[in-house]
């Protein structure tokens, strides 16, 4: 069973990183928030209702 990929506020942060708002349909978004968290840390409220926090992807 997998890790999920997905977080909405209130939740932890399973490890340390970059997270960022993307939509709940994995969507992309006009500026979204980046926050770098620690592991166990609490994710805070989204710039919008539909949106969830997930990690950020290093680049290639």
């Amino acid at each position: 069973m997998g890790q999920r990929n997905q977080f909405k506020a209130g939740d932890k942060a399973p490890n340390n990183g970059v997270y960022m708002e993307i939509g709940e349909t994995r969507s992309m978004v006009q500026d979204p928030k980046q926050i770098h968290l620690e592991a166990g840390m609490t994710f805070p409220e989204t710039t919008n209702k539909d949106r969830v926090w997930t990690f950020k992807q290093k680049p290639n």
